[in-house]
């Protein structure tokens, strides 16, 4: 990301906020109130960090109204940390280039076939490998030892960090971020038994990582058998997460690691699946679900749009919270049955 020097009043007017302080006061990065440097933004959502924000060296603070902070220039916000994500987005953010305005650079070392189009702006770095008929967008970052199979497509502002891997046919939208050691369009795990052996079903089928998408380290995201995998746009994944075969992942959901979705299951929009939960195979989770931490979900579970759930196998939160207390008594509860027993 690039940082774009701004004024308070252009990224209160940005933010449709209101504002007092001084209106020109410049800004060009964004930081916590203890690093931040005179130009940095940063922000406080209670009256407990208040001294954090006055003994800072930065001049703007987002704060929710009410807030007195004398000597700063102050952006009213409700949700101030969700005003200060927005704000660093933009102050932040990178400016597609033209369309052959900015050649692509290329490191000495990277391998780009000859069929590879690489469109403005572009950057491979050291070491990297570009197989035939990729395609990439303007201003996308290619990092160290990442590889690009055969027929990848790559759209605009992309960042591959180093070492990840994109298998042939893999597509990502705009603005999409993969961490190092990613795997991308691997292929399923999927067997059939006969003849006293497993056969491998085919792989071929294709994997979709939509716009605004952001992928952990060490995530790996199976393409279809013959249909297609997607995560779609928004949604942001976890490290250590195993994305399997045929699994469709809906908007705006998010995944904590070490979370394990298994082959053709489906994850709605809105979705909040917590860390190492199981999902099994063929399982439907509807918008807005929530799935705490380490639940397990057997095979072709429904969960309804909208349910919280816990536990394995997992049920609605409240039945779980009841049942979690008789199980914390069963010691007392067994005492009391051995001495019913002795009477």
């Amino acid at each position: 990301m690039v940082p774009v020097k701004r004024t308070a009043r252009e990224l209160a007017d940005h933010l449709e906020a209101s504002m007092s302080g001084d209106d020109t006061a410049a800004l060009s990065g964004v930081a916590s109130p203890e690093r931040a440097a005179p130009e940095d933004l940063i922000y406080v959502d209670s009256v407990r960090h208040i001294d954090r924000a006055r003994n800072s060296r930065a001049k703007c603070v987002i704060a929710p109204p009410g807030l007195e902070l004398e000597g700063k220039t102050a952006i009213c916000a409700d949700q101030p940390k969700l005003a200060f994500a927005r704000a660093a987005a933009w102050l932040l953010e990178s400016p597609v280039p033209a369309r052959g305005a900015q050649p692509p650079q290329v490191h000495s070392t990277a391998l780009v076939a000859s069929s590879a189009r690489l469109d403005s702006g572009v950057l491979i770095g050291p070491f990297a490998v570009v197989e035939d008929e990729v395609e990439i967008g303007p201003g996308s970052q290619i990092g160290a030892y990442c590889f690009l199979g055969a027929g990848v497509r790559i759209g605009e502002l992309c960042r591959l960090h180093p070492r990840v891997t994109l298998y042939e046919g893999a597509r990502l939208g705009d603005r999409v971020v993969i961490h190092s050691g990613a795997v991308i369009g691997s292929d399923g795990f999927g067997y059939v038994r006969g003849d006293n052996r497993y056969w491998k079903f085919p792989q071929v089928g294709q994997v979709e990582i939509e716009s605004d998408v952001e992928i952990g380290a060490n995530t790996t995201v199976d393409r279809g058998a013959l249909d297609t995998t997607r995560v779609g746009a928004g949604t942001k994944i976890d490290n250590l997460v195993q994305v399997a075969h045929n699994v469709d992942i809906g908007r705006h959901s998010v995944i904590a690691a070490q979370t394990g979705i298994s082959g053709s299951s489906r994850i709605g929009n809105d979705a909040v699946i917590g860390g190492q939960v199981g999902i099994a195979d063929h399982c439907i989770l509807g918008d807005g679900v929530v799935a705490g931490a380490q639940a397990g979900i057997p095979t072709g579970k429904h969960i309804r749009a909208g349910q919280v759930v816990w536990g394995t196998p997992a049920r609605p939160l409240e039945k779980f919270k009841q049942q979690y207390a008789w199980i914390s008594r069963l010691p007392e509860l067994g005492a009391r049955m051995r001495e019913l027993g002795r009477k």
